[in-house]
């Protein structure tokens, strides 16, 4: 596959710019929303010094894939993913937009993530060892790193825009966007949860965890943001799959695993990964992508 140019950040001044995160930029045009994915790859809360090749164009277009197939669970935010239907004042920007960009409607977004675990990893791992539960949902006792829950949970969090999300329980969910709202989310999450690993599994994929985002749309709750990909989810290879362990996965763990080693002390200034790791990096996104879209090329 052939490595595009790598795109750390975006410059369009025909369009207002809302917001610049972790990887990607947002752009209002004409009340709708443009989001773009840049190459930008986070870890331990800060940007690296480096992006990695094709990172975005996978995440924009591992979300789309998605879009399409959940559209029949919940409807979604998602205009069109296609530069040629943008506005025609961007369509001079087409190098840096095309493949890694999609144009929204702008919901009004629920203060929460919706995540689903269905392994026990990472800080649902670490909360079950200390209380035997992850956010007020209690499990099974003896339960080791990775394993299969005996059914998918529903584990949402805080969603903060600066520092770590924290998990929170069902009930503080109520209290945050109300009753109604919480179980439909609830419903909404574990219901493409479930689409999604069976799609997964079908590809050699355990989805381990993943976390989706929603808002309202003429009053109805849609799936927005980014969908199921390797920045938002575990993905593990089912053919390695091994209990009581961590495992390898499709994501940016191998960046982590990186820094961990060489002992940055997660502070500024921030490392600038070498040539072996983004290659790395780069290959895990995109096997990602080649498993579970059926696809052996991203769009330009």
């Amino acid at each position: 596959m052939t490595t595009s140019p790598v795109i750390l950040q975006t410059e369009l001044p025909e369009v207002k710019l809302v917001n610049r995160g972790k990887v990607r930029d947002i752009y209002d045009c004409d009340g709708n929303l443009l989001i773009v994915s840049t190459d930008r790859v986070s870890a331990f809360d800060y940007v690296l010094g480096n992006g990695i090749p094709d990172k975005g164009r996978v995440l924009n277009q591992l979300s789309l894939f998605w879009f399409g197939r959940t559209h029949e669970i919940v409807s979604n935010h998602l205009i069109t993913g296609n530069v040629d239907r943008f506005p025609a004042a961007l369509k001079r920007h087409r190098p840096a937009l095309a493949g890694r960009s999609m144009m929204v409607r702008r919901a009004r977004m629920f203060e929460a993530e919706c995540v689903v675990r269905g392994y026990l990893a990472g800080s649902g791992w670490k909360e079950y060892q200390r209380t035997g539960s992850v956010s007020g949902v209690p499990l099974p006792p003896g339960l080791r790193e990775s394993s299969r829950l005996p059914d998918p949970i529903f584990t949402p969090s805080t969603k903060a825009t600066t520092g770590h999300d924290e998990n929170i329980s069902f009930a503080a969910l109520e209290r945050l966007v109300g009753t109604d709202s919480a179980l439909r989310l609830r419903d909404l999450s574990l219901a493409l949860y479930g689409a999604a690993s069976r799609h997964a599994e079908s590809a050699g994929v355990i989805i381990a965890d993943t976390k989706f985002e929603f808002g309202v749309l003429k009053g109805k709750v849609v799936l927005a943001d980014e969908v199921l990909t390797p920045d938002s989810s575990r993905f593990w290879p089912a053919e390695d799959y091994e209990p009581g362990r961590a495992q390898d996965s499709f994501d940016k763990q191998y960046v982590r695993d990186y820094l961990e080693r060489i002992g940055w002390n997660k502070q500024p200034p921030v490392p600038t990964l070498p040539e072996e790791v983004v290659a790395g990096t780069r290959e895990k996104y995109l096997e990602i992508f080649r498993r579970l879209t059926g696809r052996t090329t991203l769009e330009d």
